[in-house]
């Protein structure tokens, strides 16, 4: 018995065999739904489960962590979500594989998932829904469209099911919450990086890690940022990431002869020593999900300046495990940003409180055991 799920015995008294499962998602990049992802398929106890991944895209970065667990991985290699052919080689795996449950994660495997999972006679589909999509409602109405398909839709945070009610059109009764993780030791034990190999000295750094993407706002950051300068000259700023954004964003220090304190370093492999490295992280986001960056920096024990957007102030108390601040208000986050930069006692306070916070709510055990209940409730494990 686990957290309450049970496996029957068969006649002789030996245990079933595995539950066959299918994860389905858009691609395995390095990104926060991504690691989330596979965190939550190489954690399933599979004693009870028998998971396997498809990936609509070609193989990613991240594949390599699955096939280490043993988790066969199929990569379809599609350069665009019109390729019809990614739909019918999906289908004939479903088919050959003949899974009890479908899970889904991210949007286009969440459409093409549904879809395939109905024509393979997949018995149930679980879809993630992990942000509030703002950009364009065009993926909304489609996800409304197609919920006949779908037996139930997960959350990441209470206030991403609220928006997926009532701007979505998704019924409340297919919709459970649960919230990202985060594996504790891995950030809260990390060793610091060297700063002086990226460049940088020991003067306060403020880290940015995230998509250069609109949604999560880094010009805004970029234009808080430059007016601190004006009276701390020699504090820092840090993006690691990459985007659409970035080439502007490089113009942008440039023209401003920043280039010595705001760096752009694009993707790196070691964010928990980088968060370890850092004095504050920032988050300008318009809106979110439950962003995993948060929570990381939460474990590592760095305080946090982030936009108050969905799922962020189910993360923190405002005040006492970070600072929230309106989306869109680059003078508010400068406001804060130096708050934290110029008061020890402030950063202090909220390096111990989100620590303690976070090894508390969020770890990868809790998120595990809510998936495996759900799966078990959907597929009536003990009436199988």
């Amino acid at each position: 018995m686990k957290d309450g799920i049970v496996l029957p015995a068969n006649d002789s008294g030996e245990r079933p065999p595995p539950i066959r499962i299918a994860f389905c998602i858009t691609d395995l990049d390095v990104g926060g739904a991504e690691r989330m992802f596979v965190e939550l398929v190489t954690r399933l106890d599979r004693n009870r489960w028998e998971p396997r991944v498809y990936c609509l895209s070609g193989p990613g970065a991240l594949v390599a962590r699955l096939q280490a667990a043993e988790i066969p991985v199929i990569c379809f290699g599609a350069k665009s979500t019109r390729n019809l052919g990614v739909f019918q080689r999906l289908t004939t795996e479903l088919k050959k594989f003949s899974p009890a449950l479908l899970q889904c994660f991210l949007f286009h495997a969440n459409i093409l998932g549904r879809m395939a999972a109905w024509r393979a006679g997949v018995p149930r589909v679980v879809c993630g829904v992990r942000v509030a999509e703002r950009r364009s409602r065009v993926p909304l109405w489609l996800d409304r469209l197609s919920q006949g398909f779908v037996d139930h839709n997960v959350c990441v945070s209470q206030a991403v099911a609220e928006f997926s009610i009532h701007q979505a059109g998704l019924k409340a009764s297919k919709i459970s919450v649960i919230p990202n993780a985060v594996d504790f030791d891995r950030f809260a034990n990390a060793v610091a990086v060297d700063r002086s190999k990226l460049g940088l000295s020991a003067a306060p750094l403020a880290l940015f890690v995230g998509r250069l993407d609109p949604q999560k706002a880094p010009f805004n950051l970029l234009e808080a940022f430059g007016n601190l300068l004006l009276r701390h000259p020699d504090w820092q700023l840090l993006f690691v990431g990459d985007g659409s954004l970035k080439a502007s964003m490089d113009e942008w220090v440039a023209h401003r002869g920043l280039g010595h304190r705001i760096r752009i370093a694009g993707w790196r492999p070691d964010v928990p020593e980088l968060l370890k490295a850092a004095d504050l992280l920032v988050l300008p986001s318009l809106w979110e999900g439950m962003p995993n960056i948060v929570l990381e920096a939460m474990a590592a024990g760095l305080p946090v300046v982030v936009s108050r957007v969905e799922g962020t102030d189910e993360l923190i108390r405002d005040g006492e495990t970070g600072l929230l601040v309106t989306p869109g208000l680059p003078t508010e986050l400068e406001h804060q940003i130096e708050a934290v930069l110029t008061t020890p006692e402030l950063s202090s306070r909220i390096r111990t409180a989100a620590q303690l916070a976070v090894q508390k709510q969020f770890t990868m055990g809790r998120m595990e055991s809510a998936y495996e209940q759900l799966y078990a409730r959907l597929i009536d494990v003990d009436g199988r």
